[in-house]
């Protein structure tokens, strides 16, 4: 147990940039990558803007782009932010152990055939409204995509990626809502503290800007609905006047690395991670519980795991999502944790410029805590003009701040109360 885990390797493009450098400098500057949906025609939808991912090229980043055709944007998104990371832990073309090499990741579903659904539910529909079983099936089968069927299940992205690059070591997926890829990492350095693996590919990938997700969430009233005219106000965490989270996409990936590994081959070191903490809160599908009891429970263990309490912690990175319940109750659960210490660290939410980019989110919102360690500042919580009463910690409104940061904690917490927490510090040898 005391193998120590760090960070050799980031990746990531997501709607503020399409390396990790682009998206931290376009983060700090204040820019939002809130706009109108391009993804799809989303002008009749309640909600008609997203946080999303710019056309790119992924030749440059895979061996053979046909293996990719019939994939999803979530898989394009995992095989470049992948190949970036590798690339930045020097690892890309080999030089390892493929056996003590593994990938977690946390993954959301994959390319949705949207337009053959909704083909065949025409087609297969009754003049009395109804729909006939029999000619659904017969449209479902003559147009839908095996390949594409395939490409849908959330694994996808981890068997592209060790595929790709020959990883044979653990190989683990999982969708446990907004809190997967956190989840993954976590799990990925216990694989590694244990002795299963010595190098993990671990952070998250994912888009749910379709018809379908916009749908879903804009049914659970989750998701934010104005101002039409200046989407990048809509995303407004801990707010007054707050009105639920900017559906957003993206992958951010992490090389994690056994410490005597990475140092033996002279890899550069970006951070450790020391501490991981899970919870569930066995509440309710999809409402956290009012006391804070699962949020705190998993802040408590990742601190008590990393071996530091709240007066070691420079900046917590929230999970922020804007809607009214989380902010509330994730201010709760600090105080919990951290008393008196609550109201003095610097907190904020990164998706008041980057939207919620669901299973990818906590990988992207870790690396910009690595990011706040290297620079020594503290991205903002955009959007807050109007602070509730009820989210009375120090929020950073608006303007990153200069601020000494040495170790960070990281929060995500997911759609039917799973709480994940990471401690992140500065490395010393």
């Amino acid at each position: 147990m005391t193998r120590r885990i760090v960070i050799t390797g980031m990746g990531s493009l997501n709607p503020l940039g399409m390396t990790v450098e682009e998206s931290w400098k376009n983060l700090l500057a204040g820019k939002s990558g809130i706009q109108p949906i391009f993804i799809f025609d989303a002008e009749t939808f309640p909600t008609t803007f997203a946080a999303q991912v710019p056309d790119f090229d992924l030749a440059p980043y895979v061996r053979d782009t046909a293996v990719y055709e019939q994939a999803g944007r979530n898989v394009r998104f995992a095989a470049t932010a992948g190949r970036m990371a590798l690339q930045d832990a020097g690892l890309a073309d080999g030089g390892f152990d493929p056996d003590r090499f593994g990938i977690y990741l946390g993954s959301g579903e994959g390319i949705v055939d949207f337009i053959t659904f909704v083909t065949a539910i025409a087609n297969g529909t009754r003049d009395d409204d109804t729909v006939d079983a029999v000619g659904y099936a017969e449209v479902s089968l003559r147009q839908s995509n095996a390949m594409r069927e395939l490409e849908q299940e959330p694994n996808m992205p981890a068997n592209h990626l060790a595929a790709e690059y020959g990883l044979q070591g653990p190989a683990y997926s999982c969708l446990t809502a907004c809190a997967a890829s956190t989840q993954a990492i976590g799990e990925a350095c216990d694989l590694i503290r244990h002795g299963r693996a010595d190098l993990m590919l671990a952070g998250g990938t994912h888009s749910m800007i379709h018809p379908l997700g916009v749908t879903g969430f804009n049914l659970l009233t989750a998701i934010s609905t104005e101002p039409k005219d200046e989407p990048w106000r809509a995303s407004r965490p801990f707010d007054r006047d707050r009105g639920g989270f900017v559906l957003g996409e993206g992958s951010t990936m992490l090389v994690l690395e056994e410490l005597r590994h990475a140092q033996a081959r002279g890899a550069r070191i970006w951070g450790e991670v020391t501490g991981y903490g899970t919870s569930a809160d066995a509440y309710r599908m999809t409402d956290i519980h009012p006391e804070g009891r699962g949020p705190a429970a998993s802040m408590q263990m990742a601190l008590d795991k990393a071996g530091v309490g709240p007066e070691d912690i420079d900046y917590i990175s929230a999970h922020g999502t804007g809607t009214t319940e989380n902010d509330k109750v994730e201010t709760l659960a600090v105080k919990l944790v951290f008393g008196e210490r609550a109201a003095k660290v610097p907190i904020s939410s990164v998706k008041s410029q980057l939207g919620h980019l669901i299973a990818a989110a906590g990988a992207t919102e870790l690396m910009t805590c690595v990011l706040a360690i290297r620079d020594q500042i503290v991205p903002a919580t955009m959007n807050l003009d109007h602070p509730d009463p009820v989210c009375d910690l120090d929020y950073v409104p608006n303007t990153p701040r200069k601020v000494g940061v040495e170790v960070c904690l990281s929060n995500s917490f997911g759609f039917g109360g799973q709480n994940d927490s990471l401690v992140v510090r500065r490395f010393i040898p």
